[in-house]
Formats: C-alpha cells, structure tokens, sequence
C-alpha cells in the first residue's frame, strides 16, 4: 500500500467513530491506543510512523491531544498470554474509541466488547476472523490491512524458491500462535505445493525450551 493511500485509509478509520468535527463538540474525546509490544513512550507524534500519521491526521481534523482530545496508551509487553486481561482492563475504562494493533490483539477487544468502536491494523481481517467481509465488516470493528492477505505468503515462498532454486529446507520465524492459526495453515500449504520443507522456528524454539526445562 502507497504511504498517501495508507494515511487516507487511516484518516478514514479514525473519522469513522469520531463522527463530528472536534470543534463541533465540546467533550474531551478520549482514546485508547493499545500496542501489543511496544514501549509506551514510543507512542506519540514523535515515535515510531505509524503513530505519527495517526497523531498528524487526527490533529488535521482538528483532535489535538491535550485540547480537545485525551489520549490513554497501553503496552502487553509482547506477553500474548496477557492480552485478553489487558483488552477487558481497557474496555472498562469506557473510552470513546480504541486503536489497536495486530490481528491477534484485535480479536480481544472484539470479544471485549461489542459496543466501543474498535479502530484496527491488521493482516488480513477476514482470514482472521475479524470481520465477515471488507465491504460491509458490520459490528463495531474497522480499520487498515496493512498487507496483500494471506495469499501473499504463499508468493513470498515461491519468489523465495526462484531465487534459490535448489532450496529445499527452509525455516520460517513465527510465534507459536501464528503458526497454529491461519498463517501458519497458509505457509504449510504453500511449502506442500512447492516441496519444500519448512517447520516453523517458533515451533523448534518451543521445543528447545520445553526439552530444558524437563532435563532441569
């Protein structure tokens, strides 16, 4: 996706919850913006890109954090196990609109709640699971995909291949819930058809670890 298509269809989502113009309404809107690994100081109009464009469009509409607009940030620390507490921690403090990232995180908040709208960046949401359809996704959920869907995958691998044509034994780095879930479903399928080998390194450093704690 082109950067300006990005920022239009990020500006999109964000306008979507926040329907009246900051100056048409006195209230403090109130978001909250939830990482799932990231540092909390790094959030902000002088973080990381995706951030900027996010704080540069709001301020664009006219939401400018510390006037009109309230802006409460969360980490899950990379803790997956976690995330599920932290998203039904964030839908009780009843915030105007949450943006969050990753499809994984995503799919907590969807289940936290059915009612504060939910601004996400995802991979593919349909293959995620979190909405039915990118057309009309329904419910309180919108957002970004910030990649091709899950057919591209499948590409990479096969670019991979032409570019090393006698490769047989590859290794894919994934977390262990990725590869258990559509992701890593696609990728296998993928290495099928081409005949390649690949277990997922995720998988193979949970063994690891699995066979040390048992010898310890």
């Amino acid at each position: 996706m082109r950067r300006r298509d990005f920022i239009t269809a990020l500006g999109a989502a964000a306008t979507w919850p926040l329907a009246a113009r900051a100056q048409q309404s006195s209230r403090m809107k109130r978001i909250a913006m939830v990482s799932p690994a990231a540092k909390i100081g790094t959030m902000s109009v002088n973080g990381h890109r995706i951030y900027r464009i996010f704080f540069e469009e709001l301020s664009r509409l006219g939401y400018v954090e510390g006037q009109n607009l309230v802006v409460e940030r969360y980490s899950g620390e990379g803790r997956t196990e976690h995330y599920a507490d932290l998203a039904r921690d964030v839908v009780n403090t009843h915030p105007d609109l949450i943006f969050s990232q990753t499809t994984r995180l995503a799919l907590n908040f969807k289940a936290a709640t059915t009612t504060i709208p939910i601004v996400a960046t995802t991979a593919d949401p349909i293959a995620g699971g979190l909405v039915s359809s990118l057309a009309r996704p329904g419910g309180n959920m919108t957002g970004v995909s910030v990649d091709a869907g899950i057919d591209v995958l499948a590409k990479r691998l096969a670019l991979l291949l032409e570019a090393t044509s006698k490769l047989s034994n590859a290794r894919f780095l994934v977390s262990q819930l990725s590869w258990e879930r559509f992701v890593g479903a696609a990728v296998r399928e993928a290495s099928r058809r081409l005949g390649i080998t690949l277990p997922s390194l995720g998988r193979l450093i949970s063994l690891a670890f699995r066979k040390k704690r048992h010898q310890a």
